[in-house]
Order: structure tokens, then C-alpha cells, then sequence
């Protein structure tokens, strides 16, 4: 069995997408579509930056999304043929659901520009923070999270994998989290450059904007069935991928379970869409599985002759 990833904010770059739009027509319909969609010069601002600009979370999201998207479409297969699941980490649930046809592409990139306005306008910059705790389970994780709020919010973003979870809040929060990390039992932590507190309950007033975003929408049954984040579970229907999408704004992004419970299920082979962050995750959580990250013109050629 097989599973296709999707990756989530962090991994873009300046240049990202320009090789392979070169190389294949599919890839630059996908890249105009999503410039139409949102009526600015998104592709430009992938291609040639500024990088400032281009890690802006409404630019961030819907350009990791494209990418992905882009290299899905120039692999040029049937989703339900050669896959039994999909998955992303949190915006890359998106990128999922698109490719799986919940979404069309210029809903899902709609959907992402908003959800990163509404994430960012939540909470203004200076006042959240994010930090990964490195050789850190997530009992542990919480451990430290509980000890370092001292009234402010302090909670678990994302459960990666066995040996990495990062922590979100207010900004005061996180910075005691940097400094009692290491006391209490975890490797370090490390501050995340990020412009706001994602997957935590500060986030509500994001969560609120996308229950009515979503609301206008039209969510078809996936080609396969989604892993939700804040599940770790498999879903098909669309009115509960819907609230899954509020829920996870504020909720924590269950990552290793979601991987393991692929895994439990039969699925020995993932693969990386568009991306190489979340391949190392995987093989931390299923050492036995293996993993293919798929981003240039010839990753595509290679792995089309496999399926």
C-alpha cells in the first residue's frame, strides 16, 4: 500500500516551482491557474522572490500548495490508481484534498490566501511565537508546556514525530520554554522564524473566518480516503473534512499518529509531494517503510516508471 504526502509551511524557497514549469506544461497550468485565482503574480514572487515576501504566511501557504500541485499534475496519473491514501501537514491537508478532488485548485488556493490572512491578522506580530522541542516525546512535550504558561497560553502545534514537537502561545510563554527545555528533560528547544502562533487556541478568531469560508464552499468526497490532522484518522466525508478544516486552525497536528496509523493499516511505501520535510518525519515514526520525496522533473520521471 502507498500514501501520498503533501508538506506544509516551511518548506518554500525563491526558485521554487521555475525548473519544473520549465519542463512541463502541466505544471505552469497549475501555476497560472493559481495567479488567476488570486489575482497577483504568485508564481513571479516563487520564482524570483523577495524571500521576505514570499514567507509572508497568505503568500507561503497557497505557493506550497501550487508547487505541490504542480508536481501531482506532471506525475499525470489517476489519484485512485496508485495510492490508498493522502495526508498533509497542516496547509498541505489542503494540497491533499485538491489533489484527492475534494477542492478544485483555484478553491484550494482561495481557501489558503484567506487562511493565512485570518492566521495572521489573529494575533499581531510580537505577541505569539512557536518553538520545536528537539529529543522530546509529546508527554514531555506537554509537560513543558504546562510548566512554562504561568497563565498565558502554552500548547502542542504539532506531534511530528517521535523526537520532535513544537509548542505554541504567547510570545512570553515560548521564551520560557526556550529557557526551561533543556531542564526538563528535552535536547533544546529552538525558537521557529514564524509571524504568528499557529495550531493553538490563540488562532480561534482564524478558525472562525475559515467556518465561514468553508461554508460557501463545495467539499466532494475525496478519491481516496484524507487523514485528518486532528484526527490521525482516515475521512471521506465531505461535511466532516469541512469541520475538520475549523477544527484545525486551534487543534494540534497529530503527525507521527497519522503516519504510524498509515502505517498500522498496511501502507509500506509514502511519498513526499512537492517537498523533502516531511520525509525524514516518516522515517523516524516508521522506520521500516520507505520514502520517496518527489520535487524535480526527473523525481517525477523516476517515480512514474514505478507506479
Amino acid at each position: 500500500m502507498r500514501a501520498f504526502l503533501f508538506p506544509g509551511q516551511g518548506s518554500q524557497s525563491v526558485g521554487m516551482g521555475a525548473a519544473l514549469a520549465e519542463a512541463s506544461g502541466a505544471a505552469r497550468d497549475v501555476f497560472g491557474e493559481v495567479d488567476e485565482a488570486l489575482g497577483q503574480s504568485l508564481f513571479r514572487l516563487m520564482k524570483d522572490g523577495p524571500d521576505d515576501d514570499l514567507r509572508l504566511t497568505e503568500n507561503a501557504q497557497p505557493a506550497i500548495m501550487a508547487n505541490s500541485i504542480a508536481v501531482f499534475r506532471t506525475l499525470g496519473v489517476r489519484l485512485a490508481d496508485v495510492t490508498n491514501f493522502v495526508a498533509g501537514h497542516s496547509l498541505g491537508e489542503y494540497s491533499a484534498l485538491c489533489a484527492a478532488g475534494s477542492f478544485d485548485l483555484a478553491t484550494a488556493a482561495k481557501l489558503l490566501k484567506l487562511r493565512g490572512q485570518a492566521m495572521q491578522a489573529a494575533v499581531p506580530v510580537g505577541q505569539g511565537a512557536m518553538a520545536a522541542l528537539l529529543g522530546a516525546d509529546l508527554p514531555m512535550a506537554r509537560r513543558i508546556a504546562e510548566a512554562a504558561a504561568q497563565g498565558e497560553v502554552c500548547s502542542v502545534a504539532n506531534d511530528n514525530d517521535p523526537s520532535q514537537v513544537v509548542l505554541s502561545g504567547h510570545k512570553g510563554a515560548i521564551d520560557r520554554v526556550t529557557e526551561m527545555a533543556k531542564q526538563m528533560g528535552a535536547k533544546r528547544a529552538v525558537a521557529l522564524p514564524v509571524s504568528a502562533p499557529f495550531h493553538c487556541p490563540l488562532m480561534q478568531p482564524a478558525a472562525e473566518a475559515m467556518r465561514d469560508a468553508l461554508g460557501y464552499v463545495v467539499v466532494e468526497e475525496p478519491a481516496v480516503p484524507v487523514f485528518a490532522n486532528v484526527t490521525a484518522a482516515p475521512e471521506r466525508d465531505p461535511d466532516a473534512i469541512r469541520n475538520l478544516l475549523v477544527e484545525q486552525v486551534t487543534g494540534m497536528v497529530r503527525w507521527r499518529e497519522s503516519i504510524a496509523n498509515m502505517a498500522e493499516a498496511g501502507v509500506e511505501e509514502f511519498v513526499e509531494i512537492g517537498g523533502k520535510v516531511l520525509g525524514p518525519m516518516v522515517r523516524r515514526i516508521a522506520p521500516d517503510a520507505r520514502v520517496t520525496s518527489v520535487v524535480t522533473i526527473e523525481d517525477i520521471e523516476a517515480l512514474a516508471k514505478e507506479l
